[in-house]
């Protein structure tokens, strides 16, 4: 990728926007470790998912601004522009939980699609080098239980099953006429189950090895056969690099670690490293237009550019269960506040049914 310098610097300016939540702010700190010289800039509206604690670690370096802004707001979007003049636009913004979707779509479709158009509006704009679009395999719909030999490939037609995932798909979409209309220079990555460090406890695995800790009940949608494909954070940010630094202008990378999983194995596996009984383990009534499997197929990524993931799923679940344990002030700070109204509503009235 060919990209202009930044006017104050010879190294290149990123903005990264949603870099206050899980994967946005482990990619910052893959950028501070690994491009020291080049300067981050994280824009973020601090939502419920948002928590400016995690970036404390990076806050005081002089490489790295924080910006306190929605990504719908245009005025303030095009004056962070103008002032930073970036060279690289990566979009980790988003509404993202698919029980959260069902509740209340129109702020998916309003972040998703509407914040994106803002981004890409001033790209185009501003002259970036690439804008880089974070979506997910939810875009693809789910597969068969029974076919373990069919996974997505970037030409898997867009089949949605949440108002989350056709709000991204939404918002892929733009991105792509984007390229086509006025030659915009982007790329977009399509990824699976991400876990690690920083995730946020109603995702599965912080939730259920929080509960855990305390003996509480691991409330597991249905029987727990929905499969997902796993990935490691830190593997997905170095994916992310790869693609905007080396990746093909207008095209696709989906990007998985062929970790696939049933919930409710991930879930006896915690209970396993912590040791813990099954017998927290709480079946309780299924989602909506739950997704059956998701399974990726990464041999683009794999082929064009080289990555390949470095974590396999044992080792990063060990990881990620040491880091809860080591950073407690972290996660219960957040289940002290809006996170508890929010398991409540969605597991507390739910009917158990084993």
């Amino acid at each position: 990728m060919k990209a202009k310098q930044n006017a104050k610097t010879d190294a290149l300016t990123w903005i990264v926007t949603g870099g206050a939540g899980f994967i946005g702010a482990n990619f910052i700190f893959y950028m501070m470790e690994n491009y020291p010289d080049e300067r981050v800039v994280c824009l973020d509206k601090l939502t419920y998912a948002g928590n400016l604690s995690t970036l404390k670690s990076v806050m005081e370096k002089p490489n790295f601004r924080f910006a306190y802004l929605d990504i719908c707001d245009r005025e303030g979007v095009r004056r962070l522009f103008a002032e930073e003049r970036p060279d690289i636009v990566v979009n980790f913004a988003a509404e993202s939980h698919v029980d959260r979707s069902i509740e209340t779509p129109d702020v998916f479709l309003n972040t998703n699609i509407l914040g994106t158009s803002t981004l890409i509006d001033a790209c185009r704009e501003f002259g970036i080098s690439r804008f880089h679009q974070v979506s997910t395999d939810e875009v693809y719909g789910d597969l068969p239980l029974d076919r373990p030999d069919l996974f997505f490939t970037e030409e898997t037609p867009l089949h949605t099953s949440s108002p989350y995932s056709a709000s991204k798909a939404g918002a892929d979409l733009l991105v792509m006429a984007y390229h086509r209309t006025y030659g915009l220079p982007v790329t977009i990555s399509r990824c699976s189950n991400n876990y690690g460090p920083f995730h946020f406890p109603e995702k599965l695995i912080p939730l259920m090895i929080i509960n855990a800790l305390h003996d509480k009940p691991l409330p597991v949608y249905g029987e727990g056969v929905n499969v997902r494909d796993w990935l490691y954070v830190e593997d997905h940010c170095r994916a992310i690099d790869f693609i905007v630094r080396h990746g093909r202008v207008g095209e696709v990378y989906n990007v998985g670690g062929h970790n696939e999983r049933r919930n409710i194995d991930i879930v006896r596996s915690i209970c396993r490293e912590l040791g813990k009984p099954e017998n927290l383990i709480t079946h309780v009534t299924d989602r909506k237009g739950h997704d059956m499997r998701y399974a990726i197929d990464p041999s683009k990524i794999q082929r064009e550019l080289g990555w390949l993931p470095k974590t396999n799923f044992e080792d990063g679940l060990k990881k990620t269960i040491r880091w809860y344990l080591e950073h407690e002030r972290w996660w219960k700070e957040i289940i002290s506040g809006e996170y508890r109204n929010y398991y409540e509503k969605m597991y507390g009235s739910r009917k158990v049914i084993s």
